[in-house]
């Protein structure tokens, strides 16, 4: 019955107020019982101006499709053109006195003009200072000398289920704010970036939020906003943002080189799971099984073994080989880790100074001259295993032989291979011309080497 009651008064309640339009609501109030009421203003009015609008514009050469009749009228090259492009995006200050701006690469990819916009609605041309493509980072600078800074978090100490506000300008609508949770920790293996170390959060992130902060309720970065996943290409309540201390890194090593030197462990391995951990006797459930280590890498020369499993790094627990991956390469070369790693039913820390991958550039020279230009690495990209490309110099032979970024060499004159040590000793074996198996994108390709 008073149930029945309620649900009455409700209805007959709500038939006033439609009944009578005279009826007024009273403004919330500020507080209750003597309790402010919780807001996130105050944190708010602090944080958005460090959060710009960043605007691009630029040309892009597009290739024409090829058109028979080129052929036979004796046009037989595709021709290209430049298509002119704009575009919207986000961007945090991290450096007030520097005037540098963080945002996505993909945010300035080809722009020949990037403008930044304050939320006082000033405006800078920037200048690029340094980018990373397989991180998806991008370090801008501006002159002013009254900017507002976006303090950075520890983003290691997050955990799931921390508060998370995303600020950006989805589709062109300036400093709108969202909120929601951390909703997940190290997501990789989304073939979104090279590189994946994501924080997960529900808070809504639309086109025009990449390169806009994620904060904590301090009102501390604790990631760059950087993709979604969903059908539509709009928010479904899953999106990721690259971790502050990532960020940091990568940008430290821009300011520091102009570009990123990413580390090396020097190992060969994938992702522990239960038949591994139940087929060896292992006690851990999660980490990144080492199933060999290169010869004079950081990771032999530190003492890591084959049949290691390496459950964290810096005291961040590690769930996959992917994650392991993205926090190496990201951490810099010549940096000393702390490694954790489980052997014999033990745990033990085990101090590992980084080696650069231009030392895999070096082994690139080794295991042919024409291969001079790319940086290989021993691993596995979508399901291909092999040597994979990590990047090649404009100009250089390996790029004159055809090797893209993102190829995955998986043959040598028709023999499979898995490593960049069985490559080498296939070609060593050669006498003639050499024919690369290449896995690029879903094609099959195969290059010549004379």
């Amino acid at each position: 019955m008073k149930l029945k009651f309620s649900l009455l008064s409700a209805a007959l309640l709500s038939s006033t107020f439609l009944l009578n339009p005279s009826v007024s609501f009273a403004k919330l109030p500020v507080a209750v019982d003597g309790q402010t009421l919780p807001t996130l203003a105050p944190m708010l009015e602090r944080v958005t101006p460090g959060v710009v609008s960043i605007q691009v514009s630029g040309a892009k050469e597009v290739r024409r499709r090829v058109d028979p009749f080129d052929y036979f009228f004796g046009q037989p090259q595709p021709r290209s053109q430049k298509r002119q492009f704009s575009g919207l995006g986000s961007g945090v200050i991290i450096d007030a006195s520097e005037g540098y701006v963080v945002t996505n690469n993909h945010v300035i990819a080809d722009a020949e003009k990037i403008i930044v916009t304050l939320e006082d609605g000033r405006e800078f041309d920037a200048k690029l200072v340094g980018t990373d493509k397989e991180s998806d980072i991008a370090l801008l600078e501006i002159e002013s000398e009254e900017l507002t800074e976006v303090k950075l978090a520890n983003s290691d100490v997050l955990r799931v289920g921390d508060f998370a506000v995303a600020i950006g300008n989805p589709f062109g609508l300036s400093h709108t704010v969202t909120s929601g949770i951390v909703s997940a920790l190290g997501r990789s293996g989304l073939n979104i970036e090279g590189y994946e170390d994501f924080i997960q959060t529900d808070a809504a992130i639309n086109q025009g939020n990449s390169g806009g902060a994620l904060v904590n309720l301090k009102g501390e970065l604790i990631g760059i906003n950087t993709a979604i996943l969903g059908a539509s290409g709009g928010n479904v309540g899953i999106g990721f943002a690259i971790p502050s201390n990532m960020m940091k890194n990568l940008v430290d090593q821009i300011v520091e080189f102009g570009q990123v030197r990413r580390g090396s462990l020097g190992i060969q391995g994938r992702t522990l799971d239960a038949g591994i951990a139940k087929a060896q006797g292992f006690d851990v459930k999660q980490g990144a099984y080492v199933a060999q280590v290169v010869n004079d890498s950081a990771a032999s020369e530190a003492g890591i073994l084959a049949n290691d499993v390496i459950v964290s790094v810096n005291g961040d627990d590690i769930q996959s080989f992917a994650e392991l991956a993205s926090k190496i390469a990201t951490i810099g070369e010549g940096r000393t880790v702390k490694v954790g790693v489980y052997r014999d039913g033990k745990t033990r820390s085990i101090n590992v100074t980084l080696k650069g991958q231009g030392e895999l550039q070096a082994q690139a020279d080794k295991v042919h001259p024409m291969l001079r230009g790319a940086v290989l690495e021993s691993g596995e990209r979508e399901g291909n295993k092999g040597v994979i490309v990590s990047s090649v110099e404009a100009r250089s032979p390996a790029a004159r032989v055809g090797l893209e970024e993102g190829d995955v060499i998986m043959q040598v004159n028709r023999q499979r291979i898995d490593s960049i040590r069985e490559m080498g000793s296939l070609i060593e074996d050669i006498q003639g011309n050499i024919v690369l198996g290449i896995k690029r994108g879903r094609d099959s390709v195969f290059l010549l080497i004379q």
